[in-house]
């Protein structure tokens, strides 16, 4: 007897835990960073490399290796061209043009380094990031920000791709 009632107890709690979906998190952060002796904004920024080729793969309709050996130069073209349309920043309101510097991979994480040149001083940005949103209408993007001594952070969403910081 005790022995069925433990068969019973395991397999209702195998059911149960069975039944708990799990659900992935789609999330990248971006740190932007105001180095004011170099009149700079660093750009770094942490996107899971697979939601990126898959939304490449989608956008061009082709399999995409980007983090791997066998990445092409033409899939680098159209990474720098994808973050370009999707990723904007708005220094004291007039668009300023992110440069793309280089990435690295870590994990499954690519980071992209961007950086905005001649900036003498910084009153507000506005940041706008609509990365992945096309794959993943459930994407969110972690934004954290330094100018000088001032930090801030704002959470991108599909329903909220801009967001602006005033310092």
């Amino acid at each position: 007897m005790k022995n069925k009632c433990f068969l019973f107890f395991l397999i209702l709690f195998s059911l149960a835990l069975s039944s708990f979906e799990m659900h992935k998190f789609y999330v990248s952060v971006t740190q932007i960073n105001f180095a004011q002796d170099k009149k700079t904004i660093q750009i770094t920024s942490r996107i899971f490399i697979d939601d990126l080729n898959n939304a490449l793969e989608k956008k061009h309709k082709k399999k995409f290796y980007i983090g791997s050996t066998k990445e092409s130069d033409e899939e680098l073209q159209l990474l720098k061209k994808y973050i370009n349309e999707n990723f904007s920043i708005k220094v004291n309101s007039k668009l300023k043009p992110a440069v793309y510097l280089d990435k690295e991979i870590e994990d499954d994480v690519i980071i992209v380094y961007q950086i905005i040149r001649d900036v003498p001083k910084i009153n507000a940005l506005e940041i706008r990031n609509t990365l992945l949103f096309d794959f993943l209408p459930e994407q969110q993007h972690i934004i954290h920000t330094q100018v000088l001594t001032k930090k801030q952070s704002a959470l991108l969403t599909l329903e909220n791709p801009t967001e602006l910081l005033k310092y």
